[in-house]
C-alpha cells in the first residue's frame, strides 16, 4: 500500500514547504489536484521534481469530456512526466477506450485510474444523480474500466475489498478520504482508517488534511509510513 499526500494547501509556497520537509522520502507519491494545478500549473510539477526527482506525481484532474477531447488531453498529460492521472468512469466505455488507445506506444505512460463514486457521496446523494445503488454502480463502473484496459479505480475503502474479490488483486484501487488514526471526516462521507484500508486491500491511499493539520506534518507522514509496513 502506497501513501499519496494530497497537496491541497491554500498556496503553492505552503505545498512546497511541506514537500521540502519530506525531500528525503524517495518514491513518495504526491497528489496534485485541480485547485493546485489551476493555480500553479505545469511549473509546479517541475518544482516538485526539483525537490526530489524520485517523487511520484499523481495528477488528479478527473477528466470527463467527449472521447476525442479526453484522448487529446491524455496525450498532453503524458508529456508532463506524471506517474498517475484520473478520469471519470462515468465518461463511458468509448472515452475510456480512447484514453487507453492514445497511450499505446508512449514510453512510461502514467497509470490511469477511473473515478467511480466520489467519496463526498453518500447513498442518497449518489442515487439522486445516478438513479441506482452506490455499491452496485461502483462495481459496474469498475468492470467496465477493467474491460477498457484502465489500470484501476478510485473508490472508497467500503468498495475496495469488493472490487478486489470480484476483479482480482491485480486491478488497482486508490482510496481517498483516509483518516489514518480516526481524525475528523470533514466534508467526506465515506472515510476510513489505515486499518480499514489494509483490510480493503487498497493499493494507494490519499491523505491530506490529517497530515497538514497535524502539529508536525513530517512526523505524521513518518507515522503513517511506519504503519503501512
Amino acid at each position: 500500500m502506497k501513501l499519496c499526500i494530497a497537496l491541497d494547501l491554500p498556496s503553492e509556497q505552503e505545498n512546497l514547504i511541506l514537500l521540502e520537509s519530506l525531500k528525503d522520502k524517495d518514491y513518495l507519491w504526491v497528489k496534485v489536484g485541480l485547485r493546485s494545478f489551476i493555480r500553479d500549473g505545469i511549473a509546479f510539477l517541475e518544482q516538485i521534481k526539483a525537490i526530489n526527482p524520485l517523487f511520484r506525481i499523481f495528477l488528479d484532474l478527473k477528466l470527463y469530456d467527449i472521447p476525442n477531447t479526453m484522448g487529446d488531453s491524455m496525450e498532453e498529460i503524458a508529456k508532463l512526466g506524471v506517474d498517475m492521472v484520473t478520469i471519470h468512469a462515468s465518461s463511458g466505455r468509448e472515452a475510456m477506450n480512447e484514453v487507453v488507445k492514445r497511450l499505446k506506444g508512449i514510453p512510461n505512460p502514467p497509470l490511469i485510474m477511473a473515478v467511480t463514486a466520489l467519496t463526498s457521496f453518500d447513498e442518497k446523494g449518489f442515487f439522486e444523480i445516478y438513479h441506482t445503488g452506490l455499491q452496485t454502480q461502483v462495481l459496474e463502473f469498475a468492470k467496465m474500466a477493467k474491460e477498457c484496459g484502465i489500470n484501476g479505480i478510485v473508490c472508497s475503502c467500503v468498495e475496495s475489498k469488493m472490487i478486489k474479490e470480484q476483479l482480482g488483486a491485480g486491478f488497482l484501487t486508490l482510496t481517498p478520504a483516509i483518516r489514518p488514526f480516526g481524525e475528523s471526516s470533514g466534508d467526506q462521507k465515506r472515510v476510513a482508517s489505515l486499518e480499514d484500508a489494509k483490510e480493503a486491500q487498497s493499493d494507494f491511499i490519499v491523505v491530506g488534511r490529517p497530515i497538514y493539520n497535524a502539529q508536525n506534518p513530517k512526523s505524521m507522514v513518518e507515522q503513517i509510513l511506519k504503519n503501512l509496513d
